[in-house]
C-alpha cells in the first residue's frame, strides 16, 4: 500500500502544476483577448482607436479587419492583433475588450531625428551610412536597424574585420522622436597567417601564391589590405587558380577544396587550397572542316596560328576562332560560326582541334542597352562592340565586347548579357555597369643616386567627364630644377579606332654631367592607329623652344671647340625645334595570366627642320626586347637590344645628344661614358649609342608577402661620335665598348616597385665615372 502511493503521489503533484500553470497562463492573456479554448464569440458595437498620431484610425481598422457589429471568436480576435501588431508601424499593441466596446491601444514608433555612428575607424562613415534603410526623418524600425546592423558587419567581413560587431541604440527625444546611433566595435582585422598548397606537384607554393589576389600577412601588414580573410577573394582566386592551370594545358585542373583554419587564439587564418593538377596537354591535330561552300578550308586554315607541339591554351584557340571569323567578315560571309571540337588523345597526352565552320542561325541584334553609368557616355561603352544595330548578332563577339569593356578600367562591375527581343530573330545587348573612381591625386616625391631627390604633385583621371579621354597633369620640383607637364588623350578620335594625344610641358633642368641649365617648353600632338594586330603606328609633331642658361665655366677665358659651342648656345639664346616623326610598334605582350612570354619592336624616326625652326636633325631610334620564364616560371628572363643615330652634321647640339644614364647602360654614371672635353672634363655626349642588356629575376626565398626578389644583369654597349674631333679626350669620341655586371633587389612596395642595383665594370676607359650603386623605380616589361 505505500508503496503504490509512494507512485500515485508524483503523479498528482505534476497534474496539480500543470492544472496551475494553465489557469495562470489562461487568466494573463485573458487581459488582452478572451482565450480560444472558451470558443467565446463578441459582439462590439463600437471599435476605438488609441494613442495613434500618424496613422489614421481608418488605417488601423483595416488592417484589423473588425467592423462595428460583426461577430468575432477568441481565434479572430488574436487573428487581427496579429496583424495591426504585423503591420511594422507600432511600437506597441493592445487590444482590450470592454463590454461591447472593443479599445485598440497602439503606441506608434517615433521618427528618426538623427543617425550617427560611433567607434569605427577603418571603415568611413559615408561608406556606412550608404549601406543603412534607416533614413533621418524616417519611421523608426527595430528590423531595419537591425538589417542595417547586419550589413554594416557584412562590410567589415568584406574587409577581413571577422570580429567586429555593429549594435544599433536609440536615444529618446521629446514628440515621439529618437536619435539611432550604431556602435562599431572594430577589433584586429583576422589576418592570413600561412597560405598553403596541397596536391600540386609542377608549380611550387610560391609561384602558385603570386597568382592569388589574397597574400599571407607580413611586415607590411600594417599597409597592405589583401592579407585579411575575405569570402570574396577566395571564390575569386579558386578562378584565377583555375584559370592558371588552364592556360599552361592542365585542362582536368580542380580546385577541390579550400580550407580555413583559425589558430587556436582565433585572431588569424590558417588557408589551405587543396588542389587537382591532372595531366599537362599539348597541341595534336590542327585541322579546319567547312559546312558553308564559299568558305573554303585552306582559306581559313592559313589564318590559325597553332602548331602541333605547343602547350594547349584556351586564349590561342580563341584567338583562331577570331581570326577565322574576321575573315569571314572580311569575305562577306554572314552567319558564319567557328566550332572548336576537342579530341583527346589520351595515351600521347594531346588535344586534336578541328575548327568546324557552320553557318549559325540567321539572328540580328535588336539593340545595346546600357545601363548603370552615371557619369560614363554611352557612346564610350558602344565604341567598344565591334557590331551596332541591325548587325549580324554573334556570341562570341559579344564576349569579347564584354571584355574590352572590363579592360577600360572604368567600371568595378560590367555584365553583358543578351535576351531574346521582339522577334525570334532578334536580340537586344543588356549591358549593366557599376562605375568606380577613375581620378587620383598624387604628392610624393622621388630619389635618384645622380640628380638627388624630388618633389612631385600629380593629378590624372582616365575617365574624363566620362568621355573615355584621360588627363594628367604633374609637377616635379627641388631646390634648381622643376617642370610641368600636361598629356590628354582621346582613344577613339572622331568615332574612329584612332588615338588622338596632346603634351605640353616647360621646365628648367640641371643635368648630372653639366654644370649648365636646359630650359625647355614644348608642345606635342600625336596620332596613333593599329595597322595590325599586334603592330600600332604613331605619327607625331613637336614644337619646342630651348635654351641653354650662362655658366661661369664657359665664359671666361680660352675655351676649347666644344665648350665655344656650348657657349654660343648660350648666346643664341632661345632655339627652336620644329620635328615631324613617326612610330611603328609591334607588341605581342599580353595582359593576364597566360603572358608567359613575348616581344615587344619599336622603330621610330623624327625629322626637325623641313617644317621649320633654327635646328635641323634626324633622330633614329630602334628597340627589341623579348622576355619568357623557365623553371616552371620560377625565373624571368629578358634581352633587349637598343640603340639611336642622331644626324645633326655641324648644327648637332648638346641638348640633343645621346648621353648616358641608367636606362642605358647600368653601372655608370649619368653622362658617365662617352665623349669628354679636355677643357673641364665636361661630358658631350654622343651621337650614337647602341646597347644589349640581359637580364634574369628570381625570388630569394623570403616569403611573398615582402615583395622582394633578385636579379642578374648584364649590359653591353656604348655612346660615341661626334663631328668634331678636336679638343676632346684622345679616343674618347672612338666606339669603345663597356661591360658591366650586376645584382639587383626588387621590392614591391605600396609606395611603388624600388630596384637596387650593385654593379661592377668589366670593361671601361679611364675617363668614365662608374657608379656601382643605384637606386631607382622599378619597370615591368
Amino acid at each position: 500500500m505505500n508503496h503504490r502511493s509512494t507512485r500515485v503521489k508524483p503523479r498528482l503533484a505534476r497534474a496539480f502544476a500543470l492544472s496551475f500553470a494553465a489557469f495562470a497562463v489562461t487568466s494573463v492573456s485573458y487581459t488582452v483577448f478572451p482565450a480560444p479554448a472558451e470558443a467565446q464569440s463578441y459582439r462590439f458595437t463600437n471599435v476605438v482607436v488609441e494613442g495613434n498620431a500618424r496613422v489614421s484610425s481608418g488605417t488601423i481598422l483595416s488592417y484589423a479587419g473588425i467592423s462595428r457589429g460583426q461577430s468575432v471568436s477568441g481565434g479572430e480576435l488574436n487573428d487581427a492583433y496579429q496583424k495591426v501588431l504585423g503591420s511594422g508601424l507600432f511600437e506597441t499593441v493592445e487590444f482590450v475588450p470592454s463590454g461591447s466596446t472593443l479599445v485598440i491601444k497602439v503606441t506608434e514608433f517615433p521618427v528618426v531625428s538623427r543617425i550617427s555612428i560611433e567607434g569605427n575607424r577603418k571603415v568611413s562613415d559615408d561608406a556606412l551610412m550608404s549601406v543603412l534603410t534607416t533614413k533621418v526623418r524616417g519611421v523608426y524600425s527595430p528590423s531595419d536597424a537591425e538589417a542595417d546592423a547586419a550589413n554594416m558587419t557584412k562590410m567589415y567581413e568584406a574587409k577581413g574585420q571577422l570580429v567586429a560587431t555593429v549594435t544599433p541604440k536609440i536615444i529618446r527625444r521629446s514628440d515621439n522622436r529618437v536619435d539611432v546611433v550604431f556602435e562599431v566595435t572594430e577589433g584586429k582585422g583576422v589576418e592570413i597567417e600561412r597560405l598553403s598548397f596541397v596536391g600540386n606537384r609542377n608549380y611550387s607554393d610560391s609561384r602558385l601564391r603570386r597568382v592569388l589576389e589574397t597574400k599571407q600577412a607580413g611586415a607590411l601588414r600594417f599597409i597592405i589590405g589583401r592579407d585579411t580573410y575575405t569570402e570574396d577573394r577566395i571564390q575569386f582566386d579558386k578562378q584565377v587558380l583555375t584559370d592558371f592551370y588552364t592556360s599552361r594545358g592542365y585542362i582536368d585542373f580542380q580546385v577541390l577544396n579550400v580550407a580555413a583554419e583559425f589558430s587556436r587564439e582565433r585572431n588569424a587564418y590558417f588557408l589551405t587550397f587543396n588542389v587537382r593538377e591532372g595531366q599537362k596537354y599539348e597541341f595534336g591535330n590542327i585541322t579546319v572542316s567547312s559546312e558553308i561552300a564559299e568558305a573554303l578550308e585552306e582559306d581559313f586554315a592559313k589564318v590559325n596560328k597553332i602548331r602541333p607541339g605547343q602547350t594547349y591554351s584556351p586564349l590561342a584557340v580563341e584567338n583562331s576562332i577570331d581570326r577565322m571569323e574576321a575573315l569571314a567578315l572580311k569575305k562577306g560571309i554572314d552567319f558564319l560560326r567557328v566550332e572548336p571540337v576537342v579530341t583527346r588523345n589520351q595515351r600521347s597526352q594531346t588535344l586534336d582541334i578541328e575548327f568546324k565552320l557552320t553557318r549559325g542561325p540567321r539572328v540580328f541584334v535588336e539593340r545595346i542597352d546600357i545601363e548603370g553609368n552615371q557619369t560614363t557616355l554611352d557612346r564610350v561603352v558602344r565604341q567598344k562592340f565591334k557590331v551596332v544595330e541591325g548587325d549580324p548578332f554573334n556570341p562570341r563577339q559579344i564576349r569579347a565586347s564584354a571584355e574590352r569593356i572590363r579592360a577600360l578600367g572604368f567600371f568595378s562591375n560590367a555584365d553583358v548579357e543578351t535576351r531574346q527581343g521582339s522577334a525570334p530573330d532578334q536580340m537586344i545587348v543588356d549591358v549593366n555597369v557599376t562605375e568606380k573612381p577613375t581620378g587620383s591625386f598624387t604628392f610624393g616625391g622621388n630619389y635618384s643616386v645622380s640628380d638627388g631627390a624630388n618633389l612631385i604633385a600629380s593629378f590624372s583621371e582616365a575617365n574624363f567627364l566620362g568621355r573615355g579621354q584621360s588627363l594628367s597633369f604633374s609637377l616635379t620640383t627641388d631646390i634648381d630644377d622643376g617642370s610641368l607637364s600636361f598629356n590628354f588623350v582621346e582613344p577613339a578620335f572622331l568615332g574612329r579606332d584612332v588615338a588622338f594625344g596632346f603634351s605640353a610641358g616647360l621646365g628648367t633642368s640641371q643635368p648630372g654631367y653639366a654644370e649648365y641649365n636646359i630650359e625647355r617648353a614644348y608642345v606635342s600632338p600625336r596620332l596613333t592607329f593599329p595597322v595590325s594586330e599586334h603592330g600600332s603606328l604613331t605619327l607625331n609633331y613637336r614644337a619646342e623652344m630651348a635654351r641653354i642658361t650662362d655658366d661661369d665655366d664657359y665664359s671666361d677665358g680660352d675655351v676649347t671647340y666644344y665648350a665655344q659651342q656650348i657657349q654660343d648656345d648660350i648666346a643664341a639664346d632661345w632655339e627652336t625645334t620644329s620635328s615631324v616623326g613617326y612610330s611603328y610598334s609591334y607588341d605581342t605582350r599580353r595582359s593576364g595570366l597566360s603572358s608567359n612570354s613575348g616581344i615587344l619592336f619599336k622603330f621610330g624616326q623624327d625629322f626637325a627642320g623641313p617644317v621649320g625652326g633654327d635646328i635641323s636633325y634626324t633622330k633614329t631610334s630602334f628597340e627589341l626586347t623579348g622576355r619568357t620564364k623557365v623553371w616552371n616560371e620560377e625565373i624571368t628572363l629578358m634581352a633587349t637590344l637598343e640603340g639611336g643615330i642622331l644626324d645633326a652634321g655641324d648644327d648637332s647640339s648638346v641638348a640633343n645628344r645621346y648621353f648616358n644614364s641608367s636606362s642605358i647602360i647600368r653601372g655608370f654614371e649619368t653622362g658617365g661614358i662617352g665623349p669628354r672635353s679636355t677643357d673641364n672634363d665636361a661630358a658631350l655626349g654622343g651621337n650614337y649609342y647602341a646597347v644589349a642588356r640581359l637580364d634574369a629575376q628570381f625570388p630569394l626565398g623570403l616569403p611573398e608577402e615582402y615583395g622582394l626578389s633578385g636579379g642578374l644583369f648584364f649590359d653591353y654597349g656604348s655612346v660615341w661620335g661626334l663631328d668634331d674631333t678636336d679638343d676632346i679626350y684622345s679616343g674618347s669620341d672612338d666606339l669603345h665598348w663597356r661591360s658591366v655586371i650586376g645584382a639587383s633587389v626588387f621590392w614591391t612596395t605600396p609606395l611603388g616597385p624600388l630596384r637596387f642595383n650593385f654593379s661592377k665594370a668589366l670593361q671601361k676607359e679611364d675617363y668614365d665615372e662608374e657608379q656601382t650603386f643605384d637606386l631607382t623605380i622599378s619597370t615591368s616589361f
